[in-house]
């Protein structure tokens, strides 16, 4: 079976080679036949790796213990999900991943396009390969899942693996890395398009329409994969953050940046035919910045508890990088010339002005975090000594660019395209600015004195009074003329323009998160040891240890604290954080207890025990649960986005016939 697999790798690595040949001579010489067999080249790359993919996970599941790969990163008291999702828990493994996953998008893009594009297509075919062959090369012939282990001259089943590793041993774990690998490796596809339209010259957008959707999409995926890796640190690694600007977190949020910025600013090209040469930079930095995270995590250029064991791959990243960095450069460059912007920006109070703020802005986020992400690197580099730059540095420069962003959040969409008065401006903001101010005075009653946090509430309200004024108005003029009910006018108004309301949705999204974030500011926490019957109080609760319990099961051994959570003296919630000792791999890990509220979240970690007595870790985390509701709006609204507007019909009456001019028939009939 082994074999079978490295087979199917080896070959799909020929046929991805053959597409990126076939389709560039088919252009170059005008022979179809050779676009059309190198398109089908690239369906069997896909279904070559699907079935290394089934390969690798029968032998995951089934226990075949002579791999190296199923050694390292299964084994027999396993759950059959977490045997699945071993797949992409080690370096070969999620390798083979990105692979197969490029192999999909690759598919599903030629098979959209076959009849469309003509010129471009062998060209994004050839790119896609190429990033494919790449991927091909290490998971074939470098790091390969499907090595056996040898013993003398022979091969031999160990009888058991080691497990996957058990912080990953988390239901999160089992989507999170494929939905976040969707984001990474579904940008390849507009960066393709992007860079077929270039070398054909064209000056027109189609690479935009054809890959408007997909991009949204894409974006959607890597934005999914960041919430869940925030959802999957805080209620597994037990120090309570979601996010602690870890470098490979870092490397998931710089694409997420740049391609938030390039969905914003392609609107300026499709309605105005500005910022071609911005859009090139963007589409490209954003796959790029994608290759970036994957090396981040396999090369051991920097430490993270996200990233895999240090490899011999780093070289091949760091070649392909600088390769393909160096010719994307050169051939942007190289056409201007088909790049110049249609119309130039007419005021700085307009739509347009507020776009190229927004990108301004999620630029200079995105270089400050990579900045400090490569900081320590850089000055190990230069002067010998490795400078760490922690989370205080970042939330100090990327707290006010978010609040910054936030606020354009709330002004873009009610700023006019072209010229924007000072007096249209005045009475759209008039109410939403009361509002903020209103908020700002009863939270400074109410004790609230910090000023990021009375910002960030302020912002919060502003924007979503300017985005229900927005739904308002347009509600009521259909309301007006068809007489329906509010609700169903607003169904209505989203329908017609699904685009521009889901996109208002995916800001209130934000907004919600910013919610959830700003609840940071009030976090409070106690860690103390407690025996049988005696209590500790955080935050207005008192929690009482009713008993502490030990076991063991085929995969792990436990200590659990059975702590009752009491409220005014009432029990309102029992919780049991545990302590697990992983048997294969001897390695410990926390099994937090939450309770989760809209308000506040009550998190207890088992840290260990002393003596008799556990060691808790108590925190309340005020506002948290609203960044997971966030991210549901944030689905909804880009699903609408991504359904067809509603075509409104227009009644054309027949003209009257003129009394100047006899018709045909009249004629006819006077002859």
């Amino acid at each position: 079976m082994e074999n079978l697999g490295a087979l199917a790798i080896v070959l799909a690595f020929c046929f991805a080679i053959y597409a990126i040949i076939a389709s560039l001579v088919g252009k170059w010489k005008s022979k179809p036949f050779l676009i059309v067999s190198a398109e089908r080249a690239v369906y069997t790359v896909f279904l070559l790796l699907t079935t290394a993919v089934g390969i690798l996970l029968y032998s995951l599941i089934g226990g075949d213990y002579r791999l190296a790969y199923v050694a390292q990163h299964s084994n027999r008291a396993m759950p059959a999900m977490y045997k699945f999702a071993a797949w992409w828990g080690g370096q070969a493994g999620s390798l083979l991943l990105w692979a197969w996953l490029l192999s999909l998008y690759s598919s599903i893009i030629v098979f959209q396009n076959r009849r469309k594009y003509r010129d471009m297509m062998p060209y994004a075919t050839s790119i896609l390969m190429a990033v494919q062959s790449f991927f091909l090369l290490l998971v074939g012939f470098v790091v390969s899942p499907f090595e056996v282990l040898v013993q003398g001259k022979g091969i031999v089943d160990v009888g058991d693996g080691q497990g996957l590793n058990p912080l990953l041993q988390y239901w999160t774990m089992v989507i999170h890395p494929p939905v976040l690998y969707l984001g990474y490796v579904g940008f390849t596809v507009p960066f393709a398009f992007a860079m077929a339209s270039l070398i054909t010259r064209r000056k027109d957008d189609d690479w935009i329409h054809t890959t408007r959707r997909w991009s949204l999409v894409t974006w959607f995926f890597q934005s999914g994969g960041i919430i869940l890796g925030a959802g999957w640190a805080y209620a597994v690694l037990g120090w309570g953050g979601y996010w602690g600007w870890d470098p490979v977190e870092n490397a998931s949020l710089l694409p997420w940046l740049t391609s938030t910025a390039f969905l914003h600013s392609v609107m300026m090209q499709e309605k105005k035919g500005m910022m071609k040469v911005w859009n090139m930079v963007l589409v490209s930095a954003t796959f790029w910045l994608c290759i970036f995270g994957t090396t981040l995590t396999r090369t051991g250029l920097v430490s993270s508890v996200h990233a895999f064991a240090q490899s011999s791959i780093g070289h091949y990243f760091f070649s392909f990088l600088a390769v393909g960095i160096a010719a994307t450069i050169y051939l942007i460059l190289d056409r201007l010339d088909y790049l110049k912007t249609e119309s130039q920006l007419e005021a700085v109070l307009s739509r347009e002005s507020s776009f190229m703020f927004n990108n301004l802005v999620l630029v200079a986020s995105c270089f400050s975090v990579l900045w400090g992400t490569l900081f320590p690197v850089i000055s190990e580099a230069v002067t010998g000594e490795k400078i760490s730059v922690d989370a205080p540095f970042f939330n100090k420069v990327n707290i006010p660019i978010g609040l910054f962003l936030l606020l354009l959040t709330g002004v873009g969409p009610l700023i006019a395209w072209r010229r924007s008065s000072w007096d249209s401006l005045r009475r759209a903001f008039l109410w939403p600015t009361v509002g903020a101010s209103v908020l700002v005075i009863a939270l400074v009653g109410m004790g609230v004195r910090h000023p990021y946090a009375l910002m960030s509430f302020a912002l919060c309200l502003f924007v979503l009074m300017t985005i229900s004024m927005e739904f308002l108005k347009g509600a009521n003029a259909i309301r007006t003329k068809s007489g329906q009910n509010f609700l169903a006018a607003t169904v209505e108004l989203t329908h017609r323009n699904t685009r521009r309301y889901g996109g208002y949705l995916v800001h209130v999204a934000i907004v919600i998160m910013f919610i959830g974030f700003t609840g940071k500011a009030f976090d409070k926490d106690s860690t103390v040891q407690v025996g049988t019957g005696e209590s500790l109080h955080l935050g207005g609760y008192e929690m009482k240890v009713r008993e502490i319990q030990e076991g063991e099961n085929d995969n792990y051994v436990w200590s659990r604290a059975t702590v009752d959570l009491l409220s005014n003296g009432r029990v309102v919630k029992t919780l049991e954080p545990e302590r697990r000792g992983y048997k294969a791999s001897r390695q410990p890990t926390s099994e937090v207890a939450i309770w989760r509220r809209l308000n506040e979240d009550v998190y207890l970690n088992f840290a260990g025990t002393e003596g008799k007595k556990a060691v808790i870790q108590a925190y309340v985390f005020p506002l948290v649960s609203w960044i997971w509701v966030g991210f549901w709006v944030l689905t909804l609204g880009t699903l609408i986005c991504l359904v067809p507007p509603k075509r409104r019909e227009v009644r054309r009456e027949e003209p009257a016939p003129s009394r100047m001019r006899p018709s045909v028939q009249e004629a006819q009939l006077t002859r």
